[in-house]
């Protein structure tokens, strides 16, 4: 596969508003990907309440810890309310429905909107990812150390990327594992098959291993397929977007 040039992200640096706690981090072709600020704060925690549906309140209440519950809640009512300014409809038109293999779609008065999206937290990040059309996957993971990594490598990587990461240690490993991770999850998300798909029967492309900031890529069950990759991690998280087209 020819693997053609593509744009770099373009990042930004826009400060949150006083009712807002997201931002653009970086365009990607014509995909936006948004921060999440997920810190405790008790008046952003009270505005995203506010933007969620009976369903989702109900939702929001069954969460037994508060961490889960307050990230569900901004992660939420940010994807609402960016979804809301992109489609020009109010809160109340706006409802999620989950496609085949659980990946949710938004429909506008109950008519599917055309708009793609996808919405990934972990710890105080979130990432959210949108664009008129194609198909996206994003994934953000805060790097913790995992006294269990070898044993779950074992069931999510394929015979180089155990490998490789094998042969790092400490920190080093820490780091290798999200950053192989967050390219995966991304890419199973992107592609909807949810927990179909087992991770372990494809691996990251050898460049991405290396250093590379994007690659092609195609699924060896789905050569016709074609998907980009980019590496949005920073010194905060290990982060992946994964996007094809339609």
């Amino acid at each position: 596969m020819v693997d053609c040039p593509r744009p770099q992200p373009q990042e930004f640096e826009l400060p949150l508003s006083l009712n807002v706690w997201w931002r653009r981090k970086t365009r990607v072709d014509e995909i936006d990907v948004l921060h999440v600020d997920l810190s405790p704060n008790a008046t952003f925690d009270s505005l995203a309440y506010d933007w969620l549906d009976g369903d989702e309140r109900s939702r929001w209440r069954r969460f037994a810890f508060p961490g889960p519950k307050r990230r569900f809640a901004l992660c939420r009512a940010a994807l609402r309310r960016i979804l809301c300014e992109r489609l020009d409809c109010v809160n109340d038109q706006l409802t999620f429905e989950e496609a085949e293999r659980g990946k949710p779609y938004a429909l506008v008065d109950g008519a599917a909107a055309r708009i793609s999206f996808n919405v990934s937290h972990s710890g105080r990040h979130g990432l959210i990812a949108v664009a008129s059309s194609g198909r996206i996957g994003v994934d953000v993971e805060e790097r913790v150390d995992n006294r269990h990594i070898d044993l779950i490598s074992e069931a999510v990587f394929g015979p180089n990327e155990r490998r490789e990461l094998a042969a790092v240690h400490g920190q080093g490993k820490i780091a290798t594992f999200f950053h192989l991770w967050t390219v995966k999850e991304s890419l199973i998300k992107a592609i909807g098959a949810g927990f179909s798909l087992d991770p372990s029967t494809f691996e990251v492309p050898r460049t991405m291993r290396k250093g590379a900031k994007s690659s092609g890529f195609e699924f060896p069950q789905f050569p016709s397929e074609k998907w980009r990759i980019v590496d949005l991690s920073n010194d905060e998280f290990a982060a992946a977007l994964a996007y094809g087209k339609d």
